[in-house]
């Protein structure tokens, strides 16, 4: 009754009741929408990013219907400034193409568009209908392919969350909303279209989405989606490693990392993420290092500053290689070739779920092989340090070790004023050389400053 009463109030009297709510509800799709103006839900065209604009005038233009769609409009209306913007439109995908010059197709389960409107890079996805049933599938249920056109109505039916069957029209700047996902926003209640069960079998990632964006909106997710999710957690094993990878990276970097790993724990999603990551947060030092790691990468995403992938990785997967270096030195192995054997030992073993790539390996290797380096404070050692390329990751990383305890502080307040120090004042902080040092340096006949076996390892692949 709330949610009629509140799609009332917002889609006007002709629009009100449409039988589209009630086929929500069940699973099924409506062929018509609640048209909400512009007075009821306040957003403007202006607040479109020009991309946007031109490409939905461009195919509105040329006689296609074409809406800003999905997770735009959702952040829109919680005032939220979008990351990006989607289009959705009827025309295919050669007739979008045909539209805009510096335009190209790809994907292959579905074909999707990239219009280039300047620096800005637009998707632009045909409609999509409602999965055939003899689309083909895995032994689990999980959807392979599926590349048929529809209407705008099975479009909107196909989405996960009501939140995201949102379409907005910037011509007349009307909001089409097929399955009262306005009103859900309103009631802080992240909704599934259709059955949860059968949606979550097609796609296991949308118990993954479900988290995410229940964090990010401050939503409750509804019982009837959230019930299914512990039983159903292990169809995420099912999932592509580069798919997984994509969702987690969207996840760690959506600003409220920390609710959204607190979320996964409880409802039983951490398990088979990032093998381990149940471990390593129920260690008493390393979830306070993740915890740490996760606060400051969503300060950073909420102040508008850049991120790194490789960073947010090196700290995630940080405890494992320590446990496993300690292993490795154990058993006999020199410190530093240890300290490589277990970056390559925890790393091997993610590649078994997540697809991070051969270029974020290399970022996590060299941020890891930085941290002993820390450690020598004599000679011309922490000038060597200094030049190296990841040297403020490595040194952001030392501080995050520092402030949870890992380390001594002060090796981290040593760092922090031997950078911001120069000259005669850099020199008087270096610490006296052993006699073991000065006679390997001899030994070896090398130019000072050359670097260790650390810096050179931790140039990654």
């Amino acid at each position: 009754m709330i949610r009629k009463l509140i799609s009332r109030v917002f889609g006007g009297k002709n629009n009100a009741g449409k039988s589209e709510t009630r086929n929500a509800r069940s699973g099924g799709h409506g062929d018509s929408a609640a048209i909400i103006p512009v007075k009821n839900h306040g957003i403007r065209r202006e607040q479109l990013s020009s991309g946007a604009r031109r490409t939905v005038e461009g195919l509105q233009k040329a006689g296609y219907k074409a809406y800003v769609v999905g997770g735009a409009v959702r952040d829109l209306l919680a005032g939220i400034p979008p990351k990006d913007f989607d289009v959705a439109t009827n025309a295919t995908p050669e007739q979008v193409r045909a539209c805009f010059r510096r335009s190209r197709i790809i994907g292959r389960r579905f074909q999707i568009v990239h219009v280039m409107m300047g620096a800005e890079t637009l998707e632009v996805t045909t409609f999509r209908a409602i999965h055939a049933s003899n689309a083909p599938t895995d032994e689990h249920g999980r959807v392979l392919r599926d590349n048929v056109f529809g209407t705008m109505a099975e479009d909107a039916a196909r989405r996960d969350f009501t939140v995201n069957a949102l379409y907005y029209d910037p011509a007349d700047e009307t909001i089409h909303d097929y399955h009262h996902g306005v009103a859900d926003l309103k009631q802080k209640t992240l909704r599934m279209i259709g059955d949860p069960k059968v949606r979550y079998r097609e796609d296991p990632v949308r118990m993954l989405r479900a988290v995410r964006l229940g964090a990010k909106l401050n939503l409750a997710i509804d019982p009837a989606a959230r019930r299914p999710i512990r039983e159903m957690s292990e169809l995420i094993e099912n999932v592509p490693p580069a798919r997984l990878f994509d969702e987690m990276l969207k996840l760690l970097t959506s600003g409220y990392a920390v609710r959204c790993v607190k979320q996964l724990r409880e409802e039983g999603l951490h398990h088979g993420l990032l093998p381990l990551l149940d471990v390593i947060l129920e260690q008493p030092l390393g979830e306070r290092f993740v915890m740490l790691a996760l606060a400051n990468t969503d300060e950073r995403v909420q102040a508008g500053k850049p991120t790194s992938p490789g960073f947010l990785f090196a700290t995630l997967l940080w405890h494992e290689v320590l446990g496993q270096w300690e292993k490795n030195k154990a058993n006999g192995e020199r410190p530093i070739p240890a300290l490589f054997a277990a970056m390559d030992e925890v790393l091997d073993v993610q590649a078994e779920k997540l697809a991070i790539t051969r270029r974020i390996a290399g970022d996590i290797k060299d941020i890891w092989a930085l941290q002993p380096r820390f450690e020598a404070r004599s000679g011309k050692k922490p000038y060597a340090v200094l030049e190296q390329p990841r040297f403020k990751a490595g040194y952001d990383f030392l501080l995050l070790r520092a402030e949870s305890g890992e380390v001594d502080r002060e090796l981290g307040e040593w760092w922090r004023r031997f950078l911001n120090a120069e000259g005669e004042e850099r020199q008087a902080m270096l610490l006296p050389e052993a006699k073991g040092d000065k006679k390997r340096r001899r030994r070896r006949k090398k130019p000072a400053g050359g670097g260790t076996g650390a810096g050179e390892g931790g140039s990654g692949d």
